[in-house]
């Protein structure tokens, strides 16, 4: 199995919108993400030269709802 690493936040969105995601939308100190299907809002820390952490991308990958490969293989 591979191991999450940290990934910049544009990979990030790229990764949700495959997802069916739509966004990013402002909103605060996070852009979001939206599932108008399910509902789910996903908050996108961008911060200026900081990656997302392996912490927040298990956290999402948890609330998507799918599984660390498949989210590696995005």
């Amino acid at each position: 199995m591979s191991r999450l690493v940290p990934l910049r936040p544009d990979k990030v969105v790229r990764k949700l919108v495959r997802l069916g995601f739509e966004g990013p939308y402002p909103g605060g100190k996070h852009q979001r993400m939206v599932n108008l299907k399910t509902n789910k809002v996903i908050p996108v820390p961008f911060h200026k030269g900081r990656d997302v952490s392996v912490g927040l991308i298990r956290e999402i990958i948890n609330e998507v709802g799918i599984s660390r490969e498949d989210w590696l293989k995005l």
